[in-house]
């Protein structure tokens, strides 16, 4: 019954439009009536029923003016749905434009007058079902693939659809539909059935002058559309999340443009203001948006890097990459390797930074290299001892950086290719160029303006000359090969060849393809032109390219290869080929090559020599090798060269640097499991004479694989949250599980990969701890021996024998018929107490055997010199004995020590100059250089001389392991361990009580001078690991150097400079000097027990910063003045600018501080827990301050900037790193904090001032800077944040936020935009 009566409703409609129409009624009284009948019936107005009725019954019985007149009289009086009659329209119209062009022309005018007024259509009370009809008409969600969970994502395909038929239709027209790759429209645009009589009544001249005058019309409103304040807004939400289809209509619009005469004849619309309208950047973000972006950028536009130099106060260009020259300079710290490759968290960084500054490549990439090079001449001659030397800064700047480039040059133009092959459809193999590759070339060229930083340190002088000399002869014309500079010295050539390091990095570059020989004519590159070359040459000498011409490995040409790095990857394939299938002695040469200057200094091979390194540390099993022992035992030589030679403190930073430790470890392994259970009779002779035992390959592997990780030092305590704080301690099982989670990427590494080669032969199983039980056994006796006391050492078992052998062997001169040193450990006696000059008392077991039992020899000893049985040069003898029949022991005894210093069980021994060596003679001079190290820091160092007579004390193990370290001589051969031994005497010292550390550094004074800087300064950061105040101190310090609030003597003028000063050097022109307080921070951060400390502290530092700035800048009238300004910094912008960039360097620096002190976790802390806290909490300094408005701004903007890189430099600002599987929950909870406080849910202490300038901030940088983190947040809370936002009147920032949320927000941003009327 209903249905009927519905029917009988829209019949009595048609009846009634149709006898008005044939009396041509006024529309207006039609209207009425028709309105009437509606309300009467009760239908909803207005009506996609009454709609569709009118479009059915104009198209096309009825196709006459009145009947037009009644539809627009009835979108007039809105009893139709407009967006709904011209959905309905477009299907009938368009395809039968030209046989109907006066209906076409009626349609677009009904467009011109309709669809620009969004606002009153939206509120209708039936809006969702006009969007749902709308859907049905056009097809919407099936062809944009979306699901239509909201009117507004309709309202975006609705408008996509009307210009894109308007834009097909126009491209027909002109014949231009059959270029496109479709070939046709996927709307209708031609009509289904041929009409012969149907036509508009014009003669054939007026009709196709209509349907020109119609095709000009339709590239004006596409046009129009295009630059509507509303509509446009729409289509950056469909450009943002329907990329493939926007993509389509790009294309068409471009094919328009070049190829339109109509668009050329059109008075309203040119080309060039077309292409612009799809191409207009600014429409990315909104102008609030970009508003805030620019007060982040000291008020200047954005996108200058003049933006962010502000020349007061030090806040010049090297400031703006300040987090950079934190990161390089930390990762010259060589107390700690890394599992991840500097290459990858660097890329991650600069791309941070490249984001949140909103700089050009161009100036990312100069930032970059003028950071690298400011970290090789802050330690152009760094100080002696186990730290990485210039070797490993040059790795940096040339080998690491130039990997870093090359990645982001090839990110970017691997996704333009890409792009490139998604339009076309077909695979493309021709390079193509991007705008980094430019950039990179303009950023060289305008490095070579900074002369300063260019100079080259004497190690490279001779290498930056011959690059130079190179780029000379190209552009004198003259042509020369390698093997030229082979035979001939720079001081022969007939014009100064002077060279920097400028020269090497364009040939870093030109190596890597990332740059061509066009660099050499560049302006000032070369000085001079040669017109012949000098005729005193050899004919031939010994080098590389003799040697790839078949010389063979003699001694002169194995000297010449060692000491020249190769310069081609075929050259060190060669190399590598030698090592597998040569003789036994060219396999021993072979290693010594890889270990020489081509892994130093061979910057453009680096990466491969370091795993060509690795894989002949694995070597395949040789023919003749016995089944029944392990292969590796065939190549003990080859593997002892190969284990000394990257021994070195440098090689082990430079593996650490190119991300190959835990393929190293891996390596070192097996060896380590094979020759540790080798008897000690075997041993092989090389040609040079030298016997190599087995204990030696073992202490070799095993000394280099402890470097790999702190060992010495216990697990840490501390974890955050749901997040453990990997890799700050590296173990044995988490380099195994590195190691294992590449090779589950191996497949997508190889594809493309410049390590390919060697990759792809490398072993592709896991690996597990469990595979070297041997190593097992050891590794959790070690961590047992740290955990707690010594405990196990059962009488008459295997392990009590080997003690009793090795403390005979020890002290075999002091067990005179006494009761002997094994019952101290064991409670009875099994030595015969008989002493002997000869090796007959040495045991002859497997390394693995003497290992477990040392730390029970050790306890005894160290109990029997307690006790007063052994003296304590006996006991030190004793020790240096076992030292010296198994050098791996001293991994044992500096974890034993270490265990036992921290328990405080022992009593502290007299270092009286009798039975311990006196510091007395150097320790005031140590004093003296503690304090003028630590003279810029403001931290008072407390006296290392008491008042009495007594001497110095040392808790008895410190006192047994310095007095064992200070029996080594400094050389080659004793260097490898030394490495190992000093950084933990340093730790060990470190964790005793004040002044353990520079009572060492006194004695080893005496000993040695070369090491006595590196002591020295040891002791000076001890002095803030006894009290988290002084660490505090420090920090205060950075903050104040950094932003040139202090008149110091190392530098008032702030910036990188003052932070980071002449580096670690204790001599500066001729007498110790002021460290810069960021040097003595990231050198003591890692030794700190408890850095979470850091996370209130950074907070509170960068609050106090921003008063102090603002105090010291602008007075307080001033900055009420500038926050009462309405529209931006009108009064004193010069001012506002210079707070600004302060602010934004504190900003950086303790988000810099931050990241590199915790990590992951502490970042993760620091965003989920400390700031929510912070802005909950009540603060009295800022009730005090109360009238300073702009002091709560600015430091609600700094927190907001510090808040944001701490993410970014933690997760990074897309998806690359695997860190950034983290993000979207910590940075979920931190927004659902920001959204449950702006819906009132939670309440607020701090300054409402500083709570919006932070939102604010923290939005606008997520929606310009970090879009993708914006894509992860949850839909619903982006609504509420909008929601928040709007309530501020932030419109503009709230439709940025949900047009940058995806597909899901999509719907919302177009409500918001059609609500706002923006």
């Amino acid at each position: 019954m209903a249905v009927s009566l519905r029917c009988d409703i829209w019949d009595s409609v048609l009846e009634l439009t149709k006898v008005a129409q044939n009396k041509g009624s006024d529309p207006s009284l039609w209207a009425i009536q028709i309105s009437s009948k509606l309300n009467s019936a009760g239908v909803v107005l207005p009506s996609p029923e009454l709609a569709d009725l009118l479009v059915s019954h104009i198209c096309w019985d009825n196709n006459i003016p009145i009947a037009w007149k009644f539809l627009q009289k009835a979108l007039m009086l809105k009893i139709i749905p407009p967006m709904l009659v011209l959905a309905l329209l477009s299907t009938r119209v368009i395809p039968n434009r030209r046989s109907r062009p006066a209906a076409f022309r009626i349609y677009m005018e009904l467009l011109k007058r309709h669809a620009f007024t969004l606002k009153c259509h939206t509120d209708q009370p039936n809006y969702q079902m006009i969007m749902n009809s709308i859907d049905s008409v056009l097809h919407l969600s099936q062809i944009f693939g979306l699901q239509a969970t909201e009117p507004g994502i309709l309202v975006v395909e609705y408008f996509l659809s009307i210009v894109w038929q308007l834009l097909d239709a126009s491209l027909d027209d002109e014949g231009l539909l059959e270029i496109i790759p479709e070939k046709k429209s996927i709307w209708a645009s031609e009509p289904q059935d041929m009409e012969i009589d149907g036509q508009d009544c014009y003669c054939e001249k007026n009709q196709e002058r209509l349907q020109s005058m119609n095709t000009v019309m339709a590239i004006e409103l596409i046009g129009q559309f295009l630059q509507n304040k509303v509509t446009s807004r729409i289509f950056y939400l469909a450009r943002r999340n329907i990329p493939t289809h926007w993509k389509s209509l790009v294309q068409r619009i471009e094919l328009l443009v070049l190829e339109s005469s109509a668009l050329r004849n059109s008075k309203v619309m040119t080309p060039e203001a077309l292409l612009q309208l799809i191409s207009d950047p600014q429409k990315k973000i909104s102008r609030k948006c970009t508003s805030y972006l620019q007060e982040f950028h000291a008020g200047m536009p954005a996108g200058s890097l003049a933006s962010f130099t502000g020349m007061c106060h030090g806040a010049n260009r090297s400031a703006l990459w300040l987090p950079l020259d934190l990161m390089l300079e930390d990762a010259m710290d060589g107390t700690q390797v890394t599992a991840t490759s500097a290459i990858e968290t660097i890329t991650g960084l600069v791309k941070a930074l490249q984001a949140l500054n909103s700089s050009a490549w161009h100036d990312s990439f100069l930032g970059l290299w003028m950071s690298a090079l400011r970290l090789i001449q802050r330690e152009r001659d760094p100080i002696e001892g186990p730290v990485p030397r210039l070797d490993t800064r040059l790795c940096m700047l040339l080998s690491v950086t130039t990997l870093i480039v090359a990645n982001l040059v090839e990110e970017d133009e691997s996704a333009r290719t890409e792009e490139i092959e998604c339009i076309s459809g077909n695979q493309f193999k021709e390079h193509v160029p991007g705008n980094r590759r430019r950039d990179l070339v303009s950023s060289l060229q305008s490095l070579g303006d900074y002369q300063s930083l260019l100079t080259p340190p004497q190690l490279v002088i001779s290498a930056a000359n011959q690059a130079a000399a190179k780029a000379m002869m190209f552009t004198s014309g003259i042509n020369i090969g390698s093997a030229y500079f082979e035979c001939i010295s720079m001081k022969d050539m007939p014009i100064n060849c002077s060279g920097n390091l400028h020269h090497l990095i364009v040939e870093a570059c030109i190596a890597r393809n990332l740059l061509d020989t066009s660099a050499y004519f560049w302006p000032g590159y070369v000085n001079g032109h040669l017109n012949k070359l000098p005729h005193n040459i050899a004919a031939q000498v010994p080098g590389w390219s003799s040697f790839m011409k078949g010389a063979p490995l003699t001694p002169l040409m194995l000297n010449a290869l060692v000491s020249a790095p190769a310069s081609s990857l075929a050259e060190l394939e060669k190399i590598f080929e030698i090592a597998i299938e040569g003789s036994d002695d060219e396999r021993i040469a072979a290693a010594t090559i890889l270990c020489g200057a081509s892994l130093t200094r061979g910057w453009n091979i680096q990466e491969h020599t370091v795993y060509f390194i690795i894989r002949l540390l694995s070597p395949p099993a040789p023919a003749d090798c016995s089944k029944s022992d392990s292969h590796l035992i065939c190549h003990a030589p080859m593997l002892n060269v190969l284990l000394v030679g990257i021994a070195s403190v440098d090689c082990v930073q430079i593996f650490s640097l190119h991300g190959a430790v835990p393929e190293l470890a891996s390596s070192l392994m097996p060896i380590c499991e094979v020759f540790g259970s080798c008897v000690p009779n075997v041993s092989w002779t090389v040609t040079t004479g030298e016997e190599i035992s087995a204990y030696a390959v073992f202490s070799n592997a095993f000394a280099l694989l402890l470097k790999l990780w702190r060992f010495n030092h216990p697990p840490l305590e501390h974890g955050v949250g749901d997040v453990p704080p990997v890799g700050s301690r590296l173990t044995p099982e988490y380099l195994l599980l590195v190691r294992n989670s590449h090779l589950l990427s191996s497949s997508k590494v190889h594809k493309g990969h410049r390590l390919a080669a060697v990759l792809s032969s490398s072993s592709l199983s896991p690996i597990f701890l469990e595979s070297f039980p041997k190593l097992k056994v050891w590794y959790r006796q070690h961590l047992a021996c740290i955990a707690s006391t010594l405990s196990g050492l059962v009488h008459g078992t295997p392990v009590h024998q080997v003690v009793n052998e090795l403390l005979n062997m020890m002290f075999r001169k002091i067990n005179r018929g006494s009761q002997p040193l094994t019952s101290v450990a064991s409670g009875s006696s099994t030595s015969s107490g008989v002493g002997s000059e000869d090796t007959s008392l040495r045991p002859k077991l497997p390394a693995w055997d003497i290992l477990e039992a040392v730390p029970f020899v050790v306890d005894a000893a160290l109990t029997a010199c307690a006790h007063g049985r052994l003296s304590p040069r006996e006991l030190c003898t004793g020790l240096k004995d076992l030292v010296d029949f198994l050098p791996a022991s001293l991994a044992t005894i500096i974890s034993y020590f270490s265990a036992e210093v921290t328990r405080g069980v022992w009593k502290p021994v007299f270092m009286n100059g009798t039975d311990w060596p006196s510091p007395a003679t150097n320790l005031p001079n140590v004093e003296e250089q503690i304090k003028k190290i630590l003279a810029a820091t403001g931290v008072d160092v407390p006296s290392l001389i008491s008042g009495g007579s007594s001497p110095a004390t040392l808790p008895l193990p410190l006192a047994a392991f310095v007095s064992l370290t200070i029996t080594y001589k400094l050389d080659k051969a004793s260097q490898r361990f030394l490495n190992l031994a000093g950084p933990a005497l340093e730790s060990l010292a470190a964790g005793c009580p004040w002044p353990c550390m520079p009572i060492v550094a006194s004695l080893w004074t005496q000993k040695a001078k070369r090491w006595s800087d590196f002591f020295v300064f040891s002791a000076s950061r001890t002095v803030f690991l006894h009290n988290n105040d002084t660490v505090v101190q420090l920090l205060k310090s950075c903050y104040t150097a950094t932003l040139g609030l202090n008149t110091s003597a190392i530098s008032s003028n702030g910036g990188v400079g003052a932070l980071l000063g002449h580096g670690f050097k204790s001599h500066f022109d001729g007498e110790i000097s002021p460290v810069a307080p960021g040097i003595l921070y990231l050198r003591v951060y890692r030794s700190i027990r408890d850095i979470m400390f850091m996370r209130e502290e950074s907070v509170s530092l960068l609050m106090q910063s921003v008063k102090d700035i603002a105090c010291s800048g602008l007075s307080r009238e001033k900055l009420d003045r500038l926050k009462k300004a309405k529209n931006g910094p009108r009064y004193g912008q010069l001012s506002l600018a210079t707070a600004m960039t302060r602010v934004k360097l504190a900003a950086s620096l303790g988000a810099s501080l931050a990241w590199l002190s915790g990590g992951l976790g502490l970042v993760q802390s620091l965003i989920k827990e400390t700031l929510p806290s912070w802005f909950i909490s009540a603060h009295r300094s800022e009730q005090e301050e109360a009238s300073a408005g702009s002091v709560a701004m600015l430091r609600g903007y700094a927190l907001a900037y510090f808040a944001v890189l701490c993410g970014a430099f933690a997760w990074g600002v897309d998806s690359c790193s695997s860190a950034s599987k983290w993000r979207p929950k910590i940075l979920g909870y931190h927004m659902e904090f920001l959204a449950s406080a702006l819906d009132g849910k939670i309440s607020l202490g701090c300054d409402p001032a500083t709570w919006r300038a932070y939102v604010s901030g923290v939005v606008s940088l997520m929606v310009g800077c970090t879009p993708t983190w914006v894509m992860e947040v949850d839909v619903d809370v982006l609504k509420r944040l909008s929601k928040g936002l709007r309530q501020w009147n932030e419109e503009e920032l709230a439709l940025a936020l949900l047009s940058g949320g995806g597909v899901n927000t999509m719907g919302a941003a177009a409500e918001l935009i059609i609500e706002s009327d923006m």
